[in-house]
């Protein structure tokens, strides 16, 4: 078989050149549901500027007890805020939930396994304020970081349960980084074999056997976007974790996350199931 061109199976600014629109959309539906929805806007979670998120629900409902899920955004590590996703918001909270989302601190200014930590740090503020396990919920490098939270250990972590990550629900995640390294999207990852493996959760660990990943992919993705999801499913399954793959039929990189945005999708029954 020919060698696989990581480049364009992992650039999917160039796989898909609608991309722009797409996220203008995104940014607009965002903002409008930011100015409709309850909640508190801004939180620290951490002392850095990005250390922050916003937590969302229903202005009718009250501001403690609602299960909550914590959307991951992507971008490579790199870029994107949690401003830019506010539309995943309002589908959850008309069902009930409260939605947090963080952003972190982006590569270069950071390691990827930096990230990983801030995020730890996230979900145990989140702890410490709401008292609800989270489902943690992903996109691309959100799918990493999600799968990140299900396989981390938290028995040493003062004052939070052991089980305080349940389930993820990771949308195109990459979960081996070792592909990344010879792509133009190293550049501000500035990865080595080293360090990629030791960022990638499928060399991790796996999750205890109570716990519940999936990895969802969209159909229209590339080999390598739809293996990564197959592959954590599979290694973690085998080793006793609740985990699954789903292919969203016809989706691309980005319009697999319209499914959050969908009342009746089958994504967002799956993750207030888990919630």
């Amino acid at each position: 078989m020919p060698e696989l061109d990581f480049e364009a199976e992992y650039n999917n600014r160039q796989r898909v050149p609608e991309h722009p629109g797409i996220i203008e959309r995104w940014i607009a539906e965002s903002a409008a549901a930011r100015a409709w929805l309850g909640g508190a806007l801004d939180q620290p979670y951490g002392p850095g500027p990005r250390h922050r998120f916003d937590l969302l629900h229903a202005k009718d409902a009250a501001a403690n007890g609602l299960p909550l899920v914590v959307y991951i955004h992507g971008g490579y590590w790199q870029s994107r805020d949690r401003k830019d996703f506010s539309f995943v918001a309002p589908v959850f909270a008309a069902k009930g939930f409260a939605v947090a989302l963080p952003s972190y601190s982006l590569c270069p200014e950071v390691t990827i396994d930096e990230i990983v930590e801030e995020m730890r740090a996230l979900i145990v503020s989140l702890w410490q304020r709401t008292r609800q396990r989270p489902v943690v919920v992903g996109h691309s490098a959100g799918g990493h970081l999600a799968a990140a939270m299900l396989a981390t250990d938290w028995t040493g972590r003062t004052g939070v349960p052991a089980d305080l990550v349940r389930s993820a629900y990771a949308i195109s995640g990459v979960f081996e980084l070792t592909p990344l390294i010879s792509t133009s999207i190293n550049g501000p990852l500035k990865l080595t074999e080293e360090t990629a493996r030791q960022a990638s959760p499928i060399l991790w660990k796996p999750p205890p056997s109570e716990r519940t990943l999936v990895a969802a992919v969209g159909g229209a993705e590339s080999r390598e976007f739809l293996r990564q999801s197959l592959d954590i499913a599979a290694a973690w399954s085998q080793a006793g974790v609740k985990a699954e793959c789903v292919i969203v039929p016809n989706a691309n990189h980005f319009t697999v996350v319209d499914e959050l945005a969908r009342p009746e999708s089958a994504m967002v029954a799956r993750i207030a199931s888990l919630a």
